[in-house]
């Protein structure tokens, strides 16, 4: 039981756990209509998307919270608009604009005088840095994403299952879409501070992947992915406390790797569970 309390004692490790669970909560609340619908690769993009208004809030002085909510919203913006405008196909236009707006963020952050310690600090985050200000403003996000979902749950659910018919009951899909994005876009600026941008993406997919394993209603899927995530959190700050590891990269892999001891898991159970019913039916 010490173990818990020493590793939780300090203060900065109480502000990196808390920040943590915010997290948690945004991104598989928004998660989980992301990997339902297939926009990993989307998820991916725009977390990286973010990167440009963050550096240039970085480098002008104001909050990189707005930066990257500007930028998520521009890149999202770009998509639909080269989708739309041109017959590349939709990957295609995330593709590019993935490349090109993680290219212009490492440029603009390559003028500050603290390049490195810049970089680093918006790729991977600082959770064991994050102040009491921080995690006001991520609980501030994540109570507009938790707003917004309960909201539009019927909407959301139907443009995830049947386009048509959505559209047939006036449901209005695009404006969905739209805001389906503008919540990953708000999921994402809720968790950079605590993950960093590049590790974002590990709590915005893994928990929901790794609770579709499980259940399959899209209300369960959201509260089993909380509770991976927060697993995936806890772990990943105790590891990082007694080993020394970056705690963004700890809980991000502990993440995934609760995907795989899932996965691995039920495939053992169904090839029991089919041993065992040829041995009946023998």
């Amino acid at each position: 039981m010490s173990f818990l309390i020493d590793a939780f004692e300090p203060a900065f490790m109480q502000r990196a756990l808390i920040g943590g669970l915010i997290a948690v909560i945004a991104t598989s609340l928004v998660g989980t209509w992301i990997v339902l619908r297939g926009l990993a690769f989307l998820g991916d993009a725009l977390a990286h998307g973010v990167i440009p208004g963050i550096a240039l809030a970085i480098l002008w002085g104001f909050d990189p919270a707005i930066g990257a909510f500007v930028a998520a919203l521009i890149m999202s913006g770009l998509v639909t608009f080269v989708s739309n405008r041109t017959t590349v196909r939709d990957d295609t236009a995330i593709g590019l604009l993935f490349v090109g707006m993680l290219s212009l963020g490492v440029v603009i952050v390559s003028k500050s005088k603290s390049f490195s310690t810049d970089l680093t600090s918006l790729l991977f985050g600082d959770a064991l840095g994050i102040s009491a200000g921080d995690i006001y403003k991520q609980l501030v996000f994540t109570i507009v994403v938790v707003a917004f979902t309960i909201i539009l749950y019927r909407p959301f659910l139907a443009l995830t299952f049947n386009e048509m018919k959505a559209q047939t009951l006036g449901m209005h899909p695009r404006l969905a879409q739209a805001a389906l994005l503008g919540l990953l876009s708000l999921s994402i600026v809720s968790s950079f501070q605590t993950i960093g941008t590049l590790l974002v993406f590990g709590l915005l997919v893994a928990p929901p992947a790794t609770a579709s394993l499980v259940v399959k209603r899209v209300s369960g899927i959201m509260a089993v992915s909380v509770l991976f995530g927060t697993l995936a959190v806890f772990l990943g700050l105790l590891v990082s406390f007694y080993y020394g590891t970056a705690g963004g990269a700890t809980m991000a892999g502990f993440s995934v790797l609760q995907f795989f001891i899932v996965l691995g898991g039920r495939s053992a159970f169904n090839s029991i569970r089919k041993l065992r019913n040829k041995e009946v039916s023998v």
